[in-house]
């Protein structure tokens, strides 16, 4: 005999169907927006911000640079970190996707590994603009904002090369592999150095931009190398590890870093660490904003070039004094 359920049954169990899907519809518990525990804003007024982690300097100048510019221009705002993890940013992707969101601003967690959540992005007619780092691919994000790291680097490479007389062995610490600034920095270092015959470098090893590792690598290659000069990092993170290394071996070394973060500019001003490049960190991510913004009130439309660079500045003990949040006052 077939059951026939009754009227009361069915919707008893209707009811609990709808409750058991506001369960699994929950929110994202790594997400913080300004809107609190509001649902999400309505499509072209939310805009994500996603970046690794703020516990870098660096990306939590760009995070509020971001955020501030956004909320200026009338927009929600979601403040994401990837943490260089590409399988977490898919994820914020698909956060940002399921929100409907107007915009993305990314800071990205690998150049190859990031094109297919971007463009999974654009089948959603949600634009990204990048910062700070560059993707493989053109015709997928609206724009890529960077520093101009080439430039940046001959800025620095040029210091160092001051610094240490033209003459002597070296080591350099580079970044993450899967990072394109990684080796644009490193090949604009040594579009310098090499330049100079009694210039050696005699040790070269990526600390992956990280100060523990930097600086473990740093004391392998001071035991192995005694009579090094000077050390050329990829970032200033780096560089405060490379630094504190060359502290604890009571050496009288020169370090250069890269970025212009606020603790390496205040170990300038000490007479520690010798130079730095800056990055402007919290324009680009402004001009990212307001780009975005321009492209959603034009309607998918944009004025500007997909690849954008912007000139960094050398930091040294002639104007330390002057720079703040990444930025050189008067610039």
């Amino acid at each position: 005999m077939k059951f026939v359920p009754s009227r009361r049954a069915l919707l008893a169990v209707g009811a609990a169907s709808v409750l058991a899907l506001s369960a699994c519809g929950g929110g994202d518990d790594e997400a913080s927006s300004s809107g609190g525990g509001e649902s999400a804003p309505a499509a072209s007024k939310l805009v994500v911000i996603i970046t690794p982690s703020p516990d870098n300097v660096f990306f939590k100048a760009e995070q509020d640079a971001a955020a501030a510019q956004a909320k200026g221009l009338g927009y929600e705002t979601l403040v994401l970190s990837h943490d260089d993890d590409p399988t977490k940013q898919s994820q914020q992707f698909d956060t940002a996707i399921s929100r409907k969101a107007a915009a993305i601003i990314l800071d990205n967690a690998g150049a190859d590994a990031s094109v297919t959540a971007i463009q999974r992005a654009k089948d959603a007619n949600i634009p990204t603009f990048l910062i700070d780092r560059e993707i493989n691919k053109t015709g997928v994000a609206v724009a890529q904002i960077v520093s101009n790291n080439a430039q940046g680097a001959g800025l620095g490479g040029q210091e160092f090369a001051k610094l240490m007389g033209n003459k002597g062995e070296y080591a350099e610490l580079t970044g993450k592999p899967t990072d394109t600034n990684a080796g644009v920095r490193s090949k604009g270092y040594h579009g310098i150095l090499d330049q100079y015959p009694d210039l050696k470098m005699v040790a070269q090893q990526s600390a992956n931009w990280d100060q523990a590792e930097a600086l473990q690598k740093t004391q392998t290659i001071l035991q192995a190398h005694p009579n090094i000069k000077g050390i050329i990092a990829g970032n200033d993170t780096m560089a405060l590890g490379a630094y504190a290394a060359v502290q604890a071996a009571k050496k009288d070394i020169i370090v250069v870093g890269f970025d212009g973060s606020p603790d390496v500019v205040s170990s300038i001003q000490k007479k520690a660490i010798k130079a730095t490049v800056l990055q402007p960190a919290s324009k680009i991510a402004q001009m990212a904003v307001d780009q975005a913004d321009a492209y959603i009130k034009a309607g998918g439309k944009t004025d500007q070039a997909e690849k954008q660079s912007i000139d960094c500045v050398l930091v040294n003990a002639d104007n330390a004094a002057t720079v703040k949040d990444f930025a050189v006052a008067g610039s």
